[in-house]
C-alpha cells in the first residue's frame, strides 16, 4: 500500500450559518496528482484553506504525513512543506520576479543557506525559462500566464512535499492553460512533488491527474481514477458539456 501523505477525515466547516463542508473524506498518496472537481460553491477552496491552516475545521481531522494538522497554524504548516498556491495567483506585484522567488524560500532560508537557494532558483528557471528572461521585471507587469508560473515557481522555492493548487488556469487563454498544466505534470514527475489540484478545466486536469474526487454542496459525491471520471456519464454531463443518450 502506498503512503498516504494527506488524509482528510470527516471534516466539516461553516461560515456562520452556512454549512460549507459536510463530513468531507478523501486522501492523497505520495507521488500522485489528485484532482478535486466541482461547481463553484461546492467547497473546494474551503477545503484547501482548511488543509493549509487558513481556516480551522469545526469537526473532523486532517492528517499530513500521519500528523493531525487541523489545529496547526498556517505558518507552521508551511514549515512542514505543505504549500498552497492560492486562487488569483497573488504574486507580489511591486517586487521583481527574482525577489518573489527568494520570498518563497523565506521559511527555510536560514537553514538552507544562500548557495542552495541560488541553486533552487536556477532549477526553477530551468522549469520556467520565461521567468529567467523576466527575472528583473516587476511581478505585477507580467502577463496572467507568467504570473501563474511565478506563483507556482514561488511555491516550489518553499520545497513542497505536497502542493495545493487552486484554479491555476483561472482567466487564462486555452493554450496557456495547457502549458501551465504541463508544468504541473513536470513538477510531479521531475521534482517529485505530490499535487492536490482544483481546476475549472475538468478535462485538462483529469488528463494529468491520477485520480479525482467530485464535490457537491460541501461533500464528496464521487471518486475514481481519472479515466473512470472522464468516462463517467454524470461527470460528462455536469462538467464536460456532453449529453449522453
Amino acid at each position: 500500500m502506498n503512503e498516504r501523505i494527506l488524509e482528510v477525515k470527516n471534516v466539516s466547516f461553516s461560515y456562520g450559518p452556512i454549512q460549507a463542508l459536510d463530513h468531507v473524506n478523501f486522501h492523497v498518496e505520495r507521488g500522485e496528482i489528485v484532482a478535486l472537481l466541482g461547481a463553484n460553491g461546492a467547497g473546494k477552496t474551503t477545503i484547501l484553506k482548511n488543509i493549509s491552516g487558513l481556516l480551522r475545521p469545526s469537526k473532523g481531522e486532517i492528517f499530513y504525513k500521519n500528523e493531525d494538522i487541523s489545529k496547526v497554524d498556517a505558518e507552521k504548516i508551511v514549515e512542514k512543506q505543505l504549500i498552497q498556491v492560492p486562487e488569483h495567483r497573488q504574486v507580489f506585484s511591486t517586487m521583481t520576479v527574482q525577489d518573489n522567488l527568494y520570498l518563497g524560500a523565506y521559511h527555510h532560508h536560514k537553514k538552507t543557506g544562500k548557495k542552495e537557494i541560488t541553486r533552487d532558483i536556477e532549477r526553477v528557471f530551468e522549469l520556467f525559462p520565461i521567468l529567467e528572461e523576466r527575472k528583473e521585471q516587476l511581478g505585477g507587469t507580467l502577463s496572467g500566464g507568467q504570473q501563474q508560473m511565478l506563483a507556482i515557481a514561488r511555491a516550489v522555492m518553499a520545497k513542497p512535499e505536497l502542493l495545493l493548487l487552486d484554479e491555476p488556469s483561472l482567466g487564462l487563454a486555452p493554450l496557456i492553460v495547457k502549458e501551465v498544466l504541463q508544468y504541473v505534470k513536470k513538477l510531479n514527475e521531475d521534482f517529485g512533488v505530490t499535487v492536490l489540484l482544483i481546476e475549472q478545466n475538468v478535462a485538462a486536469s483529469l488528463k494529468i491527474a491520477d485520480r479525482g474526487y467530485v464535490m457537491s454542496h460541501g461533500s464528496i459525491v464521487k471518486e475514481g481514477t481519472s479515466i473512470d471520471l472522464l468516462n463517467d456519464k454524470e461527470v460528462k454531463e455536469a462538467f464536460l458539456g456532453h449529453t449522453i443518450t
